[in-house]
C-alpha cells in the first residue's frame, strides 16, 4: 500500500509549476449532462472548469431543455432526447463527434433515470477511449455492471462512499467496504482495488478526499458537503492538462487555487 498525505502544500509541485499560462494551450473539455427536470450539474461543472483554468469548454445537453438552458448556457449544444427529456440513443453521434473534438470528457450528472440513456452510455463508453470522468448520477448507470468502466483505461470515477460501496459489491472477487470503516482501512481497500483495475477512484470520507490509482492513494482534507461535481470538473481539467500523470494531476486539483 502506497499512501501519500497532501496538506496545504502540493504533493506534486511540478503539476502546479507546469500549468498552462495561456487559454490557447489549456485544453478542451466537453461536459455532458442534464435532463428535462434539471441541468444544475453541467452548469456547476462549467463554472468550476472555467475557474480551474480550462482553455475551452463545451456543454452538451438534451434538446428537451433547449428553450430553458439556451439562455443560461448560450454556447451549449443539444442532442436528441427521449419523450421524458433524457438523452436518447440517437444522441450517440453527438456524443462521439464532440468527444473527438475534446481533450477530455466529463459526464457531470443530472441525467435522470432512463433505459434509453443507459443503453446510450453503455455504447458510448465502449466507443470512446479518451479521458473520461464520471460523477453524480451518471455513475449510477454503471453500478450493476461496473466492468465497463473499472476495466476501461482513462476513466476517473468521482463518487460518494455509498456509490463506491455498491461498485465494490458488484465487482467480482473484491472485498466489500463499509460506510463506517476507518481511514486506514479505506486506503487499503482503494489501494487493493486500483491495483487490480485501471480505473481512477475519487471519494470522500472522514473529512478527506481520497484519490486512488494503480495501488497508490492520496488523501487531502476536504469536508464540503456538496463536492462531487466541483471536484470532478477540477479533476478533469488538471488531468487533461497532464494526461500522462493522472494520479498526480487529480491529487493536485484538490487544492484551492
Amino acid at each position: 500500500m502506497s499512501w501519500l498525505k497532501q496538506t496545504s502544500e502540493p504533493l506534486f509541485p511540478d503539476i502546479v509549476w507546469s500549468r498552462p499560462e495561456a487559454k490557447a494551450g489549456a485544453g478542451k473539455l466537453l461536459i455532458i449532462g442534464g435532463n428535462q427536470f434539471g441541468f444544475g450539474a453541467p452548469g456547476q461543472a462549467f463554472a468550476a472548469s472555467e475557474s480551474a483554468g480550462i482553455g475551452v469548454v463545451n456543454v452538451l445537453l438534451p434538446d428537451a431543455i433547449r428553450k430553458v438552458a439556451g439562455g443560461m448556457l448560450p454556447d451549449a449544444e443539444f442532442a436528441p432526447s427521449t419523450p421524458s427529456g433524457s438523452f436518447s440513443r440517437r444522441a450517440l453521434d453527438d456524443f462521439l463527434r464532440l468527444s473527438g473534438w475534446a481533450d477530455g470528457v466529463l459526464l457531470a450528472g443530472d441525467l435522470g433515470r432512463n433505459s434509453e440513456t443507459s443503453i446510450l452510455l453503455e455504447t458510448y463508453v465502449k466507443k470512446y477511449d479518451g479521458l473520461l470522468t464520471i460523477t453524480q448520477d451518471a455513475a449510477e448507470y454503471f453500478r450493476e455492471v461496473p466492468g465497463d468502466i473499472v476495466n476501461r483505461k482513462n476513466t476517473c470515477l468521482v463518487v460518494s462512499l455509498s456509490q463506491l460501496q455498491k461498485l465494490f459489491i458488484n465487482t467480482p472477487h473484491i472485498s466489500p467496504i463499509t460506510l463506517g470503516m476507518g481511514t486506514v482501512q479505506l486506503v487499503d481497500a482503494l489501494s487493493s482495488y486500483t491495483a487490480k483495475h485501471p480505473v481512477i477512484l475519487v471519494t470522500q470520507h472522514n473529512g478527506f478526499v481520497f484519490v486512488a490509482h494503480r495501488g497508490k492513494v492520496s488523501t487531502t482534507k476536504n469536508d464540503d458537503q456538496i463536492w462531487r461535481v466541483h471536484t470532478a470538473a477540477r479533476a478533469s481539467v488538471f488531468w487533461l492538462q497532464n494526461p500522462e500523470k493522472p494520479f498526480e494531476a487529480i491529487t493536485t486539483s484538490l487544492l484551492p487555487d
